[in-house]
């Protein structure tokens, strides 16, 4: 092999190796940013399943939701986006999971099925239900409705 020929396949390897460098650096970012948005997920899901906040001085939404069921995954974004434009004093989004014993039980107590939302005045009292799919729009208009009625108690 002459000098040039080894110079040539030395820089194609310096090369490549910057390159798998590249690559990697990368493909670590995106892991640690899948990463930082599963684990703030789960710990928004841990709190929104806190059903022991119905109740409490705020107003809550409740939904009743099947985490297998697209109608109500659908329902859920669109709800926690409707939500997000309240602070969190105003009103809280909370989530009723039919596959845990508490979820069950809190549809029963209030005789509804999944794809379902209920709302609560502050003390704890249902004074609203909505069911089936909605947009974000309408439903943030039904929060601002209810809020004018049965706001922070």
């Amino acid at each position: 092999m002459t000098a040039g020929a080894k110079a040539a396949k030395t820089k194609l390897d310096r090369r490549q190796a910057l390159g798998h460098l590249r690559n990697l650096g990368i493909t670590a970012a995106a892991l640690g940013a899948v990463g930082w948005y599963t684990t703030s997920e789960v710990c928004a899901s841990i709190q929104e399943q806190d059903l022991s906040k119905i109740g409490q001085g705020i107003p809550a939404v409740v939904q009743i939701h099947d985490p297998n069921c697209p109608r109500c995954v659908a329902l859920q974004r669109e709800a926690r986006a409707a939500v997000s434009e309240f602070s969190d004093e105003e009103i809280i989004f909370l989530v009723a999971n039919i596959r845990t014993a508490d979820g069950q039980q809190l549809a029963a107590s209030h005789g509804v099925g999944h794809v379902t939302l209920l709302l609560f005045d502050g003390d704890g009292r249902r004074r609203t239900t909505l069911t089936g799919a909605n947009t974000r729009e309408n439903l943030e208009q039904a929060f601002r409705r209810h809020l004018a009625r049965h706001g922070a108690s």
